[in-house]
C-alpha cells in the first residue's frame, strides 16, 4: 500500500507539472506520434515493392508492428532510463536516492516518469484494428484478457533488458553507453524473426528477448499455431528476466561508489 501510495503521489504531480506547460506536452505527443507514422510508413514502402516477406503478408507485418507499440509505450511511460548511467552514476544522482527509505529502482522509475507516451497505446490499438480488419480476423471473448497478459509480459521483457543494461553503471561509471545500440536492437523485435538468420533468431529469442515483446505474442491473434508455444511462454520469459535484472541490480547497488573523488 505504501508503494501504490507513492505512485499515485507521484503520478499527481507530475500530471500538475505537465499541465504547466501545455505547448510542451502535445509537441511531444505529436512527435511521438510523427516517429510511430514514420515506422509504419516504412513497412508499406517495403511492401510496396513485394507482395511476401518470406511468408508474411503486408497487414500480418503491420498488426505485429501494432502489437509492438502497446507494451513499448508501458516501457517508454515508466522505465525511461536510458540515461541512467550519466544522470544518476556519473552526475551523482544515486546519492541522492540512497538516502530515502524506498526501493533505489522504484525511486528512478518514478522520477523518470514520461505518462504521455500511453497514447502509444492508443495509436498500437487503432494499427492492430486495422491490420485486423483487413485480414478478417476475429476476437473471442477471452482474447482481450489474453492481450493484457502477453502486454505485460512484453513490457517486462523490455524493462528487464534495459534495466540489465541500467545496471552496468555501478561497475563502470564512464559516460559512453550500449543504451542507444539496445533501442536499435529492439525494433528488430517488431518483425517475424524468422526472416533473419539462426544466429539473430535465437539473440532475440532467448540472449535479448525483444522478439517476446512484438511477433511471438502477437503470433498468437494471427493464428500462427506454430508459434502458440513461443506466444504464451511472453509472460514466462518477462518474469523470469525482469526477475534477473531486479537481482543485478540490487547486487549493483551494492557495488555503488559514490560520485566524491
Amino acid at each position: 500500500m505504501f508503494y501504490m501510495s507513492m505512485f499515485f503521489q507521484y503520478v499527481g504531480q507530475y500530471m500538475k507539472t505537465r499541465m504547466q506547460y501545455r505547448a510542451d506536452l502535445v509537441v511531444e505527443i505529436l512527435s511521438d506520434l510523427l516517429f510511430q507514422g514514420v515506422n509504419l510508413i516504412f513497412i508499406l514502402v517495403v511492401f510496396g515493392h513485394t507482395q511476401f516477406l518470406n511468408g508474411w503478408v503486408r497487414d500480418e507485418i503491420i498488426f505485429i508492428y501494432g502489437f509492438f507499440l502497446v507494451p513499448y509505450a508501458l516501457f517508454s511511460s515508466f522505465f525511461n532510463i536510458w540515461d541512467f548511467n550519466d544522470r544518476y552514476i556519473v552526475k551523482g544522482e544515486m546519492d541522492r536516492i540512497l538516502t530515502r527509505p524506498i526501493h533505489s529502482l522504484f525511486q528512478i522509475i518514478l522520477e523518470r516518469m514520461e505518462l504521455e507516451s500511453l497514447f502509444g497505446v492508443i495509436t498500437g490499438l487503432v494499427v492492430m484494428f486495422y491490420a485486423g480488419a483487413n485480414l478478417g480476423l476475429t476476437i473471442s471473448w477471452y482474447d482481450p484478457f489474453i492481450f493484457i497478459v502477453l502486454v505485460l509480459g512484453g513490457a517486462l521483457v523490455y524493462a528487464a533488458i534495459f534495466i540489465m543494461i541500467a545496471s552496468i553503471g555501478f561497475w563502470s561509471d564512464a559516460r559512453t553507453s550500449i543504451m542507444p545500440m539496445m533501442y536499435n536492437i529492439g525494433n528488430y523485435g517488431r518483425y517475424p524473426v524468422d526472416i533473419y538468420n539462426k544466429v539473430i533468431r535465437f539473440t532475440l529469442t532467448w540472449i535479448l528477448p525483444f522478439a517476446f515483446v512484438g511477433v511471438y505474442p502477437a503470433s498468437y491473434f494471427l493464428g500462427k499455431t506454430d508459434w502458440y508455444v513461443y506466444a504464451f511462454m511472453t509472460p514466462v520469459v518477462g518474469v523470469a528476466f525482469f526477475g534477473v535484472a531486479l537481482v543485478l541490480w540490487n547486487h549493483g547497488v551494492t557495488k555503488y561508489r559514490g560520485a566524491g573523488n
